[in-house]
């Protein structure tokens, strides 16, 4: 059977239990729930500070370790299922659960409820948090330190419009594998703007390509598009912020950059992407 390596653990010595009688392995396992205890993590292809990064795991996200060796531990993410390898060092007990999120695109850990006090770490969007207690405009956070509580949100809140969360990482630096205002690639900032409005979306762009919207037709002159649409190319993905202009995190400038869809198209099919290969609506 076919398998995308992306998603699905299972190398040669070990693999998921889940997949007994689907592939071959030499043992399986159920493997042991932790989370990300620093503010994000790169996931490598292979167990080495050197190998390609796919993607990041962020504070308070959930992760399966199947196996741990010399620092490294290999993990599929809870939240888009993406199977790679983790420092160890990263990952810590599950402990209490997640109370709240992050809605601001970046904030501070103190360590007490002041801001005049030299910030300990920060957490970026969408990190999920363990509140404890609150005292005037600050949330304790079970793991230690203090954040601004408007931060904050529920579990349970979504944001109206993914296109505005997008806009929010104007002049970010591009960065492969990215999921962070620090840094973020074009599959990165969708899946995050996504994920901050309640829409569960994977992780790169072919796989939102396929698995997300309904599909738009591709005119000649591009017309017909609204808010929130998505435009793909073969490793590309961007959102409509009207009909004309859209968002995107692209190499070209290195930065997360707002153009005419028709000037980025005639660059990008005229480049290595070729032509639009799919618009999708949610």
């Amino acid at each position: 059977m076919s398998l995308d390596r992306r998603i699905t653990p299972v190398r040669a010595d070990l693999a998921d239990e889940r997949l007994r009688g689907q592939v071959e392995a030499e043992r399986f396992t159920t493997g042991t729930v932790k989370r990300v205890i620093t503010t994000f993590s790169p996931l490598h292809r292979h167990p080495s500070r050197e190998a390609p990064v796919d993607t990041q795991a962020i504070f308070g996200e959930s992760v399966t370790v199947y196996d741990e060796h010399e620092g490294w531990a290999w993990v599929q993410l809870h939240e888009d299922g993406y199977v790679g390898y983790l420092p160890s060092e990263a990952l810590g007990e599950a402990g209490a659960e997640p109370t709240h999120k992050v809605r601001a695109i970046r904030t501070f850990i103190y360590p007490g409820p002041n801001p005049k006090l030299p910030y300990q770490s920060y957490l970026t969007l969408n990190s999920k948090v363990s509140v404890t207690e609150t005292e005037g405009d600050y949330a304790r956070l079970a793991t230690g330190g203090w954040v601004f509580a408007a931060h904050l949100s529920g579990l349970d809140a979504v944001e109206a419009d993914y296109v505005a969360i997008a806009e929010r990482f104007l002049h970010t630096p591009y960065l492969w594998g990215g999921k962070t205002s620090l840094g973020i690639d074009c599959s990165g900032l969708a899946q995050t703007a996504l994920t901050a409005a309640g829409i569960k979306a994977p992780r790169d762009s072919d796989m939102q390509e396929r698995e997300l919207g309904t599909a738009v037709d591709v005119t000649p002159s591009l017309s017909g598009l609204q808010r929130g649409d998505l435009v793909f190319w073969k490793g590309h993905v961007g959102l409509m912020m009207d009909e004309t202009n859209f968002i995107h995190a692209t190499g070209h400038s290195m930065t997360v950059m707002i153009e005419p869809l028709a000037v980025a198209e005639q660059r990008i099919r005229l480049g290595s992407y070729g032509p639009i290969s799919a618009i999708k609506r949610l």
